[in-house]
């Protein structure tokens, strides 16, 4: 049986979310938070690169695709064509959840996709299992 999530060692990251709906950030933020993840918020992709940029560290962008004022999907093309961030972990994390938007996912090159609604029993490994760099493509069918 996994140890509870409390119990396990803290992860220090940095996460930047970008959500607009306030509730899916809470409850992602308090998801990586009992990971001991840190996690900032943006609530589109308009001026990610930017903000990003002022980060001192960054290890994983949560980036949601349908988003006021600039996509995900408009955001991760900025994001690949900044020297600084084009190699971040982009992971996109949506509830337009199909096995087309997750190729179009592939194709537009995010390193992941997790599906919303998110399950909280599966979401903390599924960001540890990206964490040691193993690619997460989930639907999170409930």
């Amino acid at each position: 049986m996994e140890a509870p999530l409390h119990s396990q060692a803290p992860i220090n990251k940095t996460v930047l979310v970008v959500e607009d709906n306030v509730a899916n950030f809470v409850l992602i933020a308090r998801m990586l938070g009992f990971m001991g993840v840190h996690c900032e918020w943006k609530t589109s992709g308009y001026e990610v690169v930017e903000y990003a940029d002022t980060l001192p560290r960054l290890e994983l962008i949560l980036m949601d695709i349908r988003l006021p004022y600039e996509d995900g999907y408009s955001a991760l093309r900025k994001i690949r064509s900044s020297e600084s961030l084009k190699n971040s972990l982009v992971v996109a994390v949506t509830a337009e959840a199909s096995q087309e938007e997750m190729r179009r996912a592939k194709e537009a090159k995010f390193d992941g996709f997790i599906g919303k609604p998110l399950d909280p029993d599966r979401f903390p490994d599924q960001i540890r299992r990206i964490f040691m760099g193993e690619p997460v493509w989930e639907l999170n069918e409930l």
